[in-house]
């Protein structure tokens, strides 16, 4: 899979995927759920469209504060498969 330019990275932020923002190499956003149990089930939601896609973000838990890394390390970057999970977290995010 290609990298994207950073033209297209720019793009898809300042446009559909305005919530996420550009870390190096990854793109993340944070996203705060009403409780505990509500952000392990966004989790689960992410997990099982991470596992279809067969391509997994990096998450990390503080108690109602997920965030999403989003990267594809195996081409050393962003590609379309990120901007793809970044629109179904979106998707299934509060």
């Amino acid at each position: 899979m290609a990298l994207l330019s950073q033209d297209q990275i720019d793009e898809a932020l300042r446009g559909e995927l305005a919530g996420w923002t550009q870390d190096g190499d990854s793109i993340t956003r944070s996203v705060t759920a009403s409780s505990f149990m509500d952000g392990i089930h966004l989790v689960q939601g992410v997990a099982e469209a991470a596992e279809e896609m067969n391509h997994h973000p990096d998450i990390d838990i503080r108690w109602t504060t997920i965030t999403f890394a989003l990267s594809t390390h195996s081409e050393g970057g962003l590609t379309q498969n990120d901007l793809a999970l970044a629109r179904k977290i979106d998707a299934l995010a509060p």
